[in-house]
């Protein structure tokens, strides 16, 4: 029987369970696929938790990446053997999953299994961010927080390209380095020093144009307090918790700035929009100017354990499940 990680009831990592689970097989639409590698994303342990509800039980895991093995019925566009990937779609942590095939993008040759497994959430995360949600433009800068995590590193690399003069905020000397590798022009260790205060400095007090926040409760004051007139706060994820409900007049005071809580799902929300950002990502990295940082490759069984590696934050770049 093939393996898959189960959550019956919601809790820390320990609910996670390595188990047999039964065959699968594709109804209407859908696809089969043996996984070869699953990505593991901070929206997985909201899930496992319950901060976001799912019907119990099911497998965990939003973004794998695999082989075609079965097709249902009325698929066309994809074959059994195509190497296919996906986000959004529950059910990643397993060695075996059946994907809408509206949801399974072609991975190209020059991409790997495993790199696409490790960049389409957080890749599409990353460039909605900057080309949607605010969008970089030449000499903008904008700050980063958590820049040495999967998502900082990514958005960091394409606000660059962009023409972003990105400034990260990281939490060790170690990351502050994979920050600078990433393209980062100035860095700042928010464990030595006041980020709102080093951040002013750096934009001779003007501000940044945007925030990109997917820390949450402990920087979303200091992040709206960096923005410049009419800046943008894009609040994308709450590693640290749920950021309290806000005044709006506070916008008002800040500088007439905007807020967003944008989220994946809102932007690829057609096949054409989800293959347009994803075709922008594999094109760079087959190219060599998008570099994705695998952290760390855990066997599927040991799904607990990064879990509670990336809560807390003892990661860098990606961390994957390889069954």
């Amino acid at each position: 029987m093939p393996k898959a990680v189960r959550v019956r009831r919601t809790g820390g990592p320990e609910v996670l369970e390595y188990r047999d689970v039964p065959e699968l097989s594709p109804g209407p639409g859908e696809v089969l696929v043996a996984v070869a590698a699953s990505g593991v994303n901070y929206i997985d342990t909201y899930h496992r938790g319950g901060m976001y509800p799912v019907d119990l039980p099911f497998t965990i895991g939003q973004e794998a990446a695999g082989t075609v093995t079965a097709l249902g019925d009325g698929v066309t566009g994809v074959a059994v053997g195509d190497r296919v990937a996906w986000s959004g779609t529950m059910g990643g942590y397993a060695e075996q999953a059946v994907v809408p095939a509206s949801a399974a993008v072609p991975v190209p040759d020059g991409v790997t299994d495993e790199i696409a497994a490790a960049v389409l959430l957080q890749g599409l995360t990353a460039h909605y961010l900057v080309t949607s949600t605010y969008p970089v433009r030449d000499g903008d800068t904008v700050l980063v927080h958590a820049a040495a995590g999967g998502v900082g590193l990514l958005l960091t690399q394409l606000a660059t390209a962009r023409g972003g003069r990105v400034v990260a905020t990281v939490s060790t000397e170690e990351k502050a380095e994979l920050a600078r590798g990433a393209g980062a022009a100035e860095v700042v260790n928010y464990a030595e020093e006041d980020f709102v205060a080093r951040t002013r400095e750096l934009t001779g007090g003007e501000g940044v144009a945007a925030v990109y926040d997917g820390v949450g409760k402990t920087t979303f004051d200091g992040s709206l307090s960096v923005l410049r007139p009419r800046g943008t706060l894009a609040l994308f994820g709450a590693a640290s918790g749920a950021v309290p409900p806000v005044d709006p007049q506070r916008l008002n005071q800040a500088g007439s700035v905007f807020l967003t809580r944008p989220s994946l799902g809102h932007h690829i929300a057609t096949p054409e929009e989800l293959r347009w950002r994803t075709g922008e990502l594999f094109e760079a990295i087959a190219a060599g100017t998008l570099h994705v940082r695998v952290g760390h490759r855990y066997p599927l069984s040991a799904a607990a354990q990064a879990h509670e590696d990336l809560q807390g934050r003892k990661t860098t770049g990606k961390l994957l499940l390889i069954p």
